[in-house]
C-alpha cells in the first residue's frame, strides 16, 4: 500500500472537482464518501443530488475562514492531500475497510490525532476499486495549525501495520534515504516531450555518470555545464560555493524560463555537501615502494583496489564508502567497456544506485583507491584487453555480492534489493565478457596426464571444492590457463590457494569461472621459478646452437620436476 502525500495547496473546491469528476481519461467511477471527520451532515455530492461541491468545500474550509477572519493573515496552504492506493494483485477492499485505513491514516499524519474532538476536518473520497483520496484542511478546530513534520514517516509505518493486518501486499519499510517519485505533471511533460525519463531522472544519471570524472565539485559543475547541462551555482561572497541546482536542456516553464532542480530535490546523496565529501576527501600520501608492483593498466589497479573490499567493510563508516565508491567504479567501467557489455553494465550501475546510499554516514578518505581506480579508467585512452576486463567485471560482481549481504545483515531491505538487481545485471556482464576467453582455453586443452596432475593440485589447494570445480564444465578450459600459468613460472597449487583466498566458492554458481578470473588477474606478473626459467634459457640456446640438457641444470630445492606437458 502507497500512501504519497501531495504538497501542500490553497483550493479545497478545485481538488473536490477533480475527485468528483470523470478523471483524466474517464477512470473515475462512483466517487462518494467512505469517511470523514464527522459523517452526519456531511453533504456528499457523489450520492446526494441536492449537495454541491462548493457546499462540500465550504463545510471543510470553515476554520480556515474563521482563522482568516481573527488573524487577518490569510492560510494559504491548507489543502493536505494523500492518495492511497493498493497493489495490483490485492484483492477489492470494501467501503467499511476504506473507513478504516483512512482514520488510521489521518490519526498517523497528525491531521486527525485519536481523541481530539479539536482535530482538522477530512474526508477520504472513493472513485476506483483499488485507491482513495484523503483531503484535509490544516487548520484545526480552535484555529492552530497541526503538527505535521515528518508526516511522510508516520504515515508510511502506518501502511506497513495496515498491509500485516489486512493481508495486503508487504512493502519494505523506507528510511528516507530514496529519491523522491517523480509527480504526475513531470510524467506528464515527459511524455509530451517524447522523454524516456523526466527530468529529475535524466539528471541524477547525468551527475552520476559524470563523478568518476571529477576531483573537486567545482569541476563536476564544470563537466557538467561542458556536457550541456545548464548549471546555476550559488556562491557566498568570498566566491565560495554554497549550493548548485542543474536543469535538463528544453525543460522550460510557461515563461519560456529553464526549469532547475536542486541537488537534493535530484538525489539525496548528490547535495553540494555530500558530492564534496566524495569528491575532496583527503588523498593519503603513497610511499614510493608502493609503486613497485603497481599494475600496469587502469584495469588491473581497479581489480586490485577491489582485492580489499571484503576487509574493508569492517567498519560501517568504512562500509559504507567502499559500497559507494563501488557505485562509482561500476559507473566508469560501464562508460568504458566495449559496446557489447555496455547494456548489461548500465543497468548494473543504475540498479546500484540505490544501493549506494544508507542512513549510515560514510569515511569517504577509506575508499580512496576504489575511487581513484574508476577516475584512471574513465580517464584511461586505451580499453582493456579481454582478460583484464573479464577480471575487472567478476571482482565487481564480487564486491557486489559482498554489498548485498552487509546490506542484509544492517537490515537495509531496500539496498540490498537494488544490489540484487544490480548482480543479476553484473551476471550477465560477467558471462560475456569470460566466453571468448573460455573458447580459446577450451581449444588448447592440456593433454589427459597433465589434466589429472592438476586435478591433484585442486584436491590439495581447495579441497572442500575440490568435486564441484573438477565437475564444472570449464575445468578443461581452467586446466589449459593452470597449465599456461606453470610454463611462465607459476606453481599452479599456490595460484589456486591464492585464487581461493579471494573469495570463499561455496556459493558461486561456477567455481571453475570463478577462478579463471582470479587467476588471470593474480598470474599476470609471474613469481621466479627457477626450473621454469631454466627450461626457457635452455629452449633459447638451443636456437642459437648452445645445447643444454636437463641432466646438467643443478637441483633447486622445494621445486618439484618439470610435469609432462600437453
Amino acid at each position: 500500500m502507497i500512501a504519497a502525500i501531495k504538497p501542500a495547496g490553497s483550493n479545497t473546491r478545485g481538488l473536490l472537482a477533480y475527485l468528483y469528476g470523470p478523471g483524466r481519461h474517464d477512470e473515475h467511477s462512483d466517487p462518494h464518501i467512505v469517511a470523514g471527520f464527522a459523517m452526519l451532515g456531511m453533504p456528499d455530492p457523489g450520492r446526494d443530488p441536492d449537495a454541491t461541491l462548493t457546499q462540500l468545500a465550504r463545510h471543510l474550509d470553515e476554520p480556515v475562514r474563521l482563522r482568516n477572519s481573527e488573524f487577518g493573515k490569510k492560510v494559504s496552504d491548507h489543502v493536505w492531500h494523500c492518495p492511497v492506493r493498493t497493489a495490483h494483485e490485492d484483492r477489492h477492499l470494501s467501503d467499511t475497510e476504506w473507513a478504516d485505513i483512512a482514520q488510521r491514516i489521518v490519526e498517523a499524519a497528525g491531521i486527525a490525532p485519536p481523541g481530539d474532538d479539536l482535530a482538522c476536518r477530512w474526508i477520504a473520497v472513493r472513485h476506483a476499486d483499488d485507491h482513495i483520496h484523503i483531503l484535509a484542511t490544516t487548520v484545526r478546530e480552535d484555529g492552530r495549525r497541526p503538527k505535521l513534520h515528518d508526516s511522510g514517516i508516520r504515515v508510511g509505518d502506518a501502511c506497513r501495520e495496515i498491509e500485516k493486518d489486512y493481508g495486503l501486499r508487504r512493502l519494505k519499510k523506507g528510511d528516507r534515504t530514496g529519491t523522491r517519485a517523480p509527480t504526475q505533471a513531470e510524467m506528464h511533460k515527459a511524455q509530451r516531450l517524447g522523454w524516456e525519463q523526466t527530468s529529475r531522472e535524466w539528471l541524477q544519471d547525468c551527475i552520476r555518470a559524470a563523478i568518476p570524472h571529477a576531483r573537486t565539485a567545482e569541476e563536476l559543475l564544470g563537466y557538467l555545464e561542458a556536457d550541456g547541462i545548464a548549471i546555476k551555482a550559488r556562491r557566498g561572497p568570498s566566491g565560495d560555493l554554497l549550493g548548485y541546482a542543474a536543469g535538463r536542456p528544453g525543460d522550460l516553464n510557461k515563461e519560456g524560463e529553464q526549469i532547475f532542480h536542486p541537488g537534493g530535490k535530484i538525489a539525496p546523496d548528490l547535495t553540494l555537501p555530500k558530492l564534496q565529501a566524495r569528491l575532496e576527501a583527503g588523498q593519503p600520501v603513497e610511499h614510493p615502494t608502493a609503486r613497485r608492483n603497481r599494475p600496469t593498466t587502469a584495469w588491473h589497479q581497479a581489480t586490485e583496489a577491489l582485492d580489499s573490499f571484503r576487509t574493508d567493510l569492517a567498519d560501517d563508516t568504512h562500509a559504507q564508502a567502499h559500497i559507494t565508491a563501488l557505485g562509482e567504479l561500476l559507473e566508469a567501467t560501464s562508460q568504458k567497456a566495449p559496446i557489447h557489455l555496455r547494456a548489461e553494465l548500465q543497468a548494473a550501475s543504475k540498479a546500484f544506485a540505490r544501493a549506494q546510499r544508507s542512513q549510515i554516514r560514510a569515511e569517504d578518505r577509506a575508499a580512496h583507491a576504489i575511487r581513484n581506480a574508476a577516475r584512471d579508467i574513465v580517464h584511461t585512452a586505451t580499453g582493456p584487453d579481454g582478460s583484464a576486463l573479464a577480471a575487472l567485471i567478476a571482482a565487481l560482481l564480487w564486491a557486489g555480492i559482498i554489498a548485498n549481504r552487509w546490506h542484509e545483515a544492517k537490515g537495509h531491505a531496500h539496498q540490498a534489493d537494488a544490489a540484487r538487481q544490480a548482480l543479476h545485471h553484473l551476471q550477465a556482464a560477467a558471462d560475456q565478457a569470460l566466453t571468448p576467453t573460455l573458447v580459446v582455453l577450451e581449444q588448447r586443452q592440456p593433454k589427459q596426464e597433465t589434466r589429472r596432475t592438476l586435478a591433484h593440485d585442486v584436491r590439495a589447494a581447495v579441497p572442500d571444492q575440490a568435486d564441484r570445480i573438477l565437475t564444472d564444465p570449464s575445468w578443461p578450459a581452467l586446466a589449459a590457463l593452470l597449465a599456461d600459468a606453470e610454463a611462465q613460472g607459476h606453481q599452479p597449487h599456490q595460484l589456486l590457494k591464492e585464487a581461493a583466498a579471494q573469495r570463499e566458492l561455496g556459493t558461486a554458481r561456477q567455481p571453475a569461472r570463478v577462478l579463471i578470473t582470479r587467476l588471470q588477474h593474480t598470474s599476470r606478473n609471474p613469481s621466479p621459478n627457477l626450473r621454469a626459467e631454466a627450461a626457457r634459457l635452455r629452449t633459447t640456446a638451443a636456437v642459437t646452437g648452445q645445447q643444454a640438457t636437463a641432466a646438467q641444470l643443478p637441483a633447486v630445492p622445494g621445486v618439484r620436476p618439470n610435469r609432462p606437458r600437453r
